[in-house]
C-alpha cells in the first residue's frame, strides 16, 4: 500500500517523519516510551531475548563512548573500514533531519518502508517491558544489523557506557572511549573520575579498550574498569601516541604511519581520528590497509560539526558571509571550538564572530561559551523548538555576564538569520551552535539533510 506524504509532528526525542507508515511507528514509540532517557540493561536484554537476541549474529563491533567527539571518531571508522573495501553498519545518535540517520544499513540509510516494518515488528514485541525510545531503537538497530549482510559494524554509545542500551554487546572487536568532559551530569555523576568509570564500563574481557589521554584521577577509574573485566587497555601516550603539524603522525608497537590532517576542521579531529586509527590498529578482526586510514583523513564529514554550510535557502539572505555549524553544547565542545577559531574566521580582529545560539535547559551555556567569549561580537539567541531549553533572555544574561557586546534575541532560527543581516556588526563569520537539535532545524531548513 501507498502511504501518501504527511506533515511532521514531533514525537520522542524530535522523532518525525514525511513518511506516513514510518510516523505511525513514531507515534507508537512515544504513546509507549515519552522520551526520557533511562538506563539499564534489564529491558533491552528482554526485549532482545524476545527478538531472537540479534545482537549476538552481528558482524564485527567497534564500540565507541565519549563525552566529545565520539560520532566523529565513527565516521572516521567508518571511512576507513568503507575504503577498504568493507561494508558497514552503522548506528549512531541523535540523528538531526530524518530518525533514518541512526540506521545506516551497508553503506546507506535505511530507507522508509525498511524502517517502519522494523519498527512495528520490535514495538510488537515490546508490550510490557517498558522500553525506553533509546531502547526501542537499538533493539530494531540490532535486528537489521543481524539480518542484512556486512563485514564490520560501528556503533556509537548513547549515553555513558556502563549502563548504555548497546552495552549488551558481549565481544566486540575494539572498544573506544573518546574525549571525557561534565555533561549528563544527572546519569553519569558531577565529577569526570564518576563519568570515566561510567563510560569505561564498555570494556569487554579479551577485547582492546582504545582510549585518549587522561589525567591520572580520571584515568584511574578506566585502570580499575579494564581490570576489573579483563580488557587489555591502550591509553594514548603509553601504547599508542599521535602528533598533528602539516601531517598526523601516528605511532604504536606496530610501527608509525604517515597521514594526511583530517578534511574536518579542528585539532580535535586530530584525536578522534588518531583514536579511530589505533581502534584498528589494536584489532584484528578486519583488515584495513593504511590507505584507507589516508582516505578517510581526508574524505570524513561528519555533519554539525564545525560545518561549513552549502549555500542554500536559509542562508539566503547573508549574502557571502561564511556561514559553519556544530553542535556542540559543553565546556570541552566550546574549547574545541576556540581552538578552531583562526581556521574559521582568521586572527586579524579581536572580535571577529557572530553567534546564534540556541541550547537545553539542562546544558551549561556559560561554560560553553566562556572558552571563546572573547571572539564574539554579536550573540544572537534563539529557541531550541520542540524540546526544553534555556529562554533566550537567560541566554543573553549569560552572555552580559561574560563581555559580549552585542546581544539580540530571534524568535528563530530564520528571524534569528534576518537580525544577523540586518545588524551592522563588524563579524566577518557566522556560528551557529549549541545544539544538535537546532542544528538539525538548521540542516533541515538549508536543504542540506544527512545522506
Amino acid at each position: 500500500m501507498d502511504h501518501a506524504p504527511t506533515q511532521p509532528r514531533v514525537t520522542a526525542d524530535h522523532a518525525v517523519s514525511t513518511d506516513a507508515a514510518v510516523q505511525a511507528q513514531l507515534d507508537r514509540l512515544w504513546s509507549l516510551s515519552p522520551g526520557a532517557d533511562v538506563l539499564g540493561l534489564d529491558r533491552i536484554t528482554r526485549l532482545l531475548a524476545r527478538l531472537g537476541d540479534p545482537h549476538h549474529a552481528l558482524p564485527p563491533v567497534f564500540h565507541v563512548a565519549g563525552t566529545n567527539g565520539k560520532g566523529s571518531t565513527c565516521a572516521f571508522l567508518r571511512g576507513a573500514l568503507e575504503a577498504a573495501g568493507h561494508r558497514v553498519h552503522v548506528y549512531t545518535s541523535p540523528h538531526l533531519v530524518r530518525f533514518n540517520e541512526r540506521i545506516r544499513l551497508a553503506g546507506r540509510l535505511i530507507d522508509d518502508a525498511a524502517l517502519a516494518a522494523l519498527l512495528a515488528e520490535v514495538l510488537d514485541q515490546a508490550d510490557g517491558i517498558g522500553a525506553s525510545f533509546f531502547e526501542i531503537t537499538t533493539a530494531a538497530a540490532f535486528l537489521a544489523f543481524a539480518r542484512t549482510p556486512a563485514d564490520a559494524c560501528v556503533i556509537e554509545v548513547g549515553l555513558g557506557g556502563r549502563l548504555d542500551a548497546t552495552n549488551v554487546l558481549r565481544a566486540p572487536a575494539a572498544c573506544g572511549i573518546a574525549a571525557l568532559g561534565v555533561d549528563h551530569q544527572a546519569f553519569l555523576g558531577d565529577s569526570l573520575e564518576q563519568i570515566a568509570a561510567e563510560k569505561a564500563g564498555i570494556a569487554k574481557r579479551g577485547v582492546p579498550l582504545v582510549t585518549m589521554d587522561y589525567p591520572p584521577p580520571v584515568a584511574a577509574p578506566v585502570a580499575r574498569a579494564a581490570q576489573a573485566s579483563g580488557a587489555p587497555w591502550f591509553p594514548r601516550g603509553t601504547t599508542w601516541r599521535y602528533t598533528a603539524r602539516d601531517r598526523l603522525r601516528y605511532e604504536d608497537a606496530a610501527g608509525s604511519l604517515d597521514l594526511p590532517l583530517p578534511a574536518m576542521p579542528g585539532a580535535h579531529q586530530d584525536a578522534n581520528l588518531a583514536l579511530a586509527t589505533a581502534m584498528i590498529r589494536h584489532q584484528s578482526r578486519v583488515a584495513v590497509p593504511t590507505a584507507a586510514l589516508a582516505a578517510a583523513a581526508e574524505g570524513t564529514r561528519w555533519p554539525a560539526r564545525l560545518q561549513r554550510l552549502s549555500p542554500g535557502p536559509l542562508i539566503a539572505p547573508l549574502a557571502d558571509m561564511p556561514v559553519w555549524l556544530d553542535g556542540g553544547h559543553n565546556a570541552s565542545a566550546g574549547a574545541a571550538v576556540a581552538a578552531a577559531l583562526p581556521h574559521l574566521v582568521g586572527d586579524r580582529d579581536a572580535r571577529p564572530l557572530t553567534l546564534v545560539l540556541g541550547m537545553l535547559a539542562n546544558k551549561d551555556a556559560a561554560g560553553f561559551l566562556a572558552p571563546f567569549a572573547d571572539a564574539i561580537d554579536t550573540l544572537v539567541a534563539v529557541p531550541v523548538p520542540g524540546h526544553a531549553c534555556h529562554s533566550p533572555a537567560d541566554l543573553l544574561t549569560v552572555a552580559a555576564g561574560l563581555g559580549i557586546p552585542n546581544r539580540l534575541t530571534g524568535r528563530n532560527i530564520a528571524d534569528a538569520l534576518a537580525r544577523v543581516a540586518a545588524a551592522s556588526a563588524r563579524s566577518r563569520t557566522l556560528l551557529i551552535a549549541g545544539s544538535l537539535y537546532l542544528a538539525g532545524e538548521v540542516l533541515s531548513a538549508n536543504d542540506e539533510a544527512p545522506d
